[in-house]
């Protein structure tokens, strides 16, 4: 069974960031597991997103669940556009995707999906195998701008909306995740963009295969995950940190 501790402080307390180890003796710290295709690689004190072609993959912390708290990810991306996130809420199943990769992505010399892989692709999905599984059993806070505001930087990823404008590609911003019971708010470089609440009546309906299934009840105290996207989609995480909530 696993046990998650809850700090209570007094209001307006201010609590001191705890950082989570990325990074030991040059490599990537061993409280972190990854799942599906692709890697993080260490590159100058920071992690950097190794994608692979062949499929998605995620980056999980895996020492120890996190309940109503806030997260802080400094990060960076090489351009705008290039592709990432931070998972929050995932279920204790995803401890048992570890090392797991699933289908492949074929691509021509392009890099075009050929569509027998891309269905191969679409039922791991729904499967929920390997870094889908966290998709479907948790929430991504987008990190990608040049998108819609559903699926750009700071969006609960086709579940909230963001009204952060675009990332600044090559310079490192902050954000700041608060999970508080069935809201999730999320804070880039001091500025509100996102409010979502599980619980409302009006979520969104999905559109697209990779989008998460609304069904599943996320919970309190889940992990939390750094996504890698395609080949060109490079970010740089500096820092992880959590503290708890003041009540």
């Amino acid at each position: 069974m696993v046990v998650v501790s809850t700090v209570l402080v007094s209001r307006g307390a201010e609590q001191a960031w705890r950082p989570l180890p990325l990074i030991k003796d040059g490599k990537v710290a061993p409280d972190w597991m990854h799942t599906g295709w692709g890697e993080f690689v260490v590159d100058d004190g920071a992690l950097r997103t190794e994608c692979d072609g062949r499929g998605l993959g995620l980056l999980v912390y895996k020492k120890e669940p996190l309940g109503n708290c806030q997260i802080r990810v400094v990060f960076k991306t090489k351009d705008e556009k290039s592709n990432s996130g931070v998972y929050v809420r995932i279920a204790d199943g995803i401890l048992r995707e570890a090392g797991k990769r699933g289908p492949t992505f074929d691509r021509d010399a392009g890099g075009k999906i050929s569509e027998p892989s891309m269905e191969k692709a679409k039922a791991a999905a729904e499967r929920e195998e390997g870094p889908w599984f966290a998709v479907h059993r948790g929430y991504e806070v987008q990190i990608a701008g040049g998108g819609d505001s559903w699926h750009r930087t700071g969006a609960i990823y086709s579940l909230a909306p963001s009204s952060a404008v675009a990332t600044k590609g090559g310079e490192w911003q902050t954000m700041i995740i608060t999970l508080d019971g069935n809201r999730i708010l999320v804070d880039l470089d001091g500025q509100r963009i996102t409010r979502f609440d599980a619980a409302s009546p009006d979520l969104p309906p999905r559109k697209q295969w990779h989008e998460p299934k609304r069904e599943p009840k996320r919970p309190e105290a889940g992990y939390i995950g750094l996504q890698n996207h395609d080949p060109g989609d490079v970010v740089w995480f500096k820092e992880v940190s959590v503290r708890p909530l003041g009540k």
